[in-house]
């Protein structure tokens, strides 16, 4: 089927922040510095919980997809970014958008309900303590995850490929720093209606579902911290969720200001400064808080710092 107007594009043009002339370099500089970062933070919390036994539990188990799920979500949208900055020529192939767009929905999912699988973690060592080794054992915890990492591919697949079946009119020119759909959707022309409501459905089952589902596990443990009697117990109970409530209000604080707030409040440069808290940022401090707030991380680091350092002295 043909439109009237429809262009046959062959590439996209990422503006990104082609406003910003000579200072692209510098973006680049401290850009690259913050990827370094979130690439080394990521991947140390992947080692660490792999090599030292006492992480080896459910919750360091959901840390190191999340660890995972964070480098490929910024692998997808970071390095073409840095590449743009560098470069006049910033196109980016039909196929290639695509892909980007696929990959952003799917590893932005996977990180929705890894955080909602993290929290019903805490909802059982902390709710039901005598039950936790039988309810999250190993079994249960694998295959929680596989269902993490496959749920979002049809949804992944129906918002991309719509999207890219649509007719695209007059310029190719995708005013962001990567191939996100409302951007790209400035460009069809043809009502899309039916898109937008499906998206609206696709958002509150894969985002907000598990949002709900964190929201209803906290209730449930801020409760059961409440009534116990012992003010260590308290402390104690309320520090091991501590990283997790902070990682869960990063992600979807940044990413609810940036898709949740009104058509006609949105402005290009804006909300491209807005989309860099959930791309760049977020998934940069989310290794710092582990570490930084959480005790048997801290512990672990020290104990793998001190066999290095006694295995070079011996």
């Amino acid at each position: 089927m043909t439109w009237p107007n429809q262009t046959m594009f062959s590439e996209f043009v990422l503006l990104g922040f082609s406003e910003h002339g000579q200072r692209q370099f510098l973006l680049f500089v401290m850009f690259l510095v913050v990827y370094m970062l979130t690439l080394m933070g990521n991947i140390f919390i992947i080692f660490l919980t792999k090599i030292d036994t006492t992480l080896h539990s459910p919750m360091y188990f959901f840390l190191q997809n999340l660890s995972f799920a964070e480098i490929c979500f910024t692998l997808d949208t970071i390095p073409k970014m840095l590449i743009n900055l560098l470069l006049k020529d910033k196109s980016i192939s039909y196929a290639g958008c695509a892909i980007q767009m696929y990959c952003f929905f799917y590893f932005g999912c996977a990180e929705c309900f890894l955080l909602a699988a993290m929290s019903y973690d805490r909802f059982v060592a902390i709710c039901n303590p005598l039950r936790y080794t039988t309810v999250m054992n190993r079994t249960f915890c694998h295959k929680l995850v596989g269902g993490v990492w496959v749920i979002g591919i049809p949804v992944s697949l129906l918002q991309a490929a719509w999207i890219f079946n649509l007719p695209f009119c007059g310029a190719n020119e995708v005013n962001h720093f990567f191939c996100d759909a409302p951007p790209v959707l400035k460009l069809v022309c043809t009502d899309t209606y039916l898109y937008e409501m499906q998206s609206i459905a696709s958002t509150l089952l894969f985002l907000m579902f598990p949002f709900v589902l964190i929201l209803i596990s906290y209730v449930r443990i801020i409760i059961t911290i409440l009534r116990m009697s012992s003010a260590e117990g308290r402390h104690k109970a309320f520090s091991t969720c501590s990283s997790h409530l902070i990682v869960v209000t990063l992600f979807y604080g940044s990413g609810s200001i940036v898709y949740l707030r009104p058509k006609s409040n949105y402005s290009p440069e804006v909300k491209k400064i807005l989309s860099l808290f959930y791309t760049v940022l977020t998934p940069m401090l989310n290794p710092i808080v582990y570490t930084l707030r959480n005790y048997e991380v801290k512990e672990a680091l020290k104990r793998t710092l001190g066999r290095k350092i006694f295995s070079q002295v011996t």
